[in-house]
């Protein structure tokens, strides 16, 4: 069975690198891997936590890609505002996604992921994740959701559960 060609956005969410002072270490990371993954397009930018990422959220959605990630900004700092962001954009939270991400983390040594206020839910069409913005935390993140991104993005798009007695019939 083929795949069928999915786009991706992904937002880094950094007040310093989208300011200059450091390169985007994260954004690309994940580029790689969804592009990896089999994604047929992927784009990038950086955005400034707050307002600037609604905006961006909004533009990316606009275009009704499969996939948002963003990496950084779900931290307790007080610009830390990709949570409040993302929600303001979701029709439903999929939280079982977001408690996978920190449990993952946690499971792999990581005390600190519990602190990731990080989101996942379905706006319109799209899947959205937030993911931390250190590339542990994105490693991580990507374990997770890599192996249900297929599915999640069929379901998402209308698809049904495949049934036992289909199994052989694709």
């Amino acid at each position: 069975m083929t795949r069928p060609s999915r786009f991706a956005v992904v937002l880094s969410v950094s007040n310093r690198a989208a300011s200059g002072m450091y390169e985007d270490t994260t954004g690309p990371r994940i580029v790689a891997a969804l592009e990896a993954h089999g994604m047929s397009s992927v784009t990038s930018r950086v955005v400034p936590d707050g307002k600037p990422l609604y905006d961006a959220l909004v533009a990316a959605l606009a275009d009704h890609p499969d996939l948002v990630v963003t990496t950084g900004g779900t931290g307790l700092t007080p610009t830390d505002q990709t949570p409040e962001m993302t929600r303001r954009v979701l029709d439903k939270e999929i939280p079982g996604i977001a408690e996978a991400l920190r449990t993952y983390g946690v499971s792999n040594g990581v005390p600190t992921a519990v602190l990731s206020r990080g989101l996942a839910g379905v706006a319109g069409p799209t899947l959205v994740v937030n993911l931390p913005g250190s590339a542990g935390g994105v490693e991580d993140g990507l374990a997770v959701l890599l192996p249900i991104l297929d599915h999640t993005l069929d379901q998402i798009r209308g698809g049904d559960h495949s049934r036992s007695d289909e199994a052989g019939a694709n």
